[in-house]
């Protein structure tokens, strides 16, 4: 549920939508992985990490597992 809840806040946020991928990883806690359009890394990031800080916040509100940590990847990162 957390990386539906991710996935849709990020896809509202950038400018190719489609381009947006989040897989959760469960070693060491919850790691969200992102995959973002090149274009769209700022966007996501904010300024000054003010975006990312603000997704990890609302994150870790719903999330029932503690600590979620998010990795923001371009889609041509493996």
């Amino acid at each position: 549920m957390i990386d539906e809840t991710l996935e849709h806040l990020v896809r509202g946020i950038v400018d190719h939508p489609d381009d947006v991928q989040v897989k959760q990883n469960n070693r060491r806690g919850v790691t969200l992985e992102v995959k973002v359009n090149p274009e769209d890394m700022g966007r996501v990031i904010g300024k000054n990490g003010r975006t990312a800080t603000a997704l990890r916040t609302v994150l870790n509100a719903v999330s029932d597992k503690g600590n979620v940590r998010i990795d923001i990847l371009d889609v041509d990162e493996r």
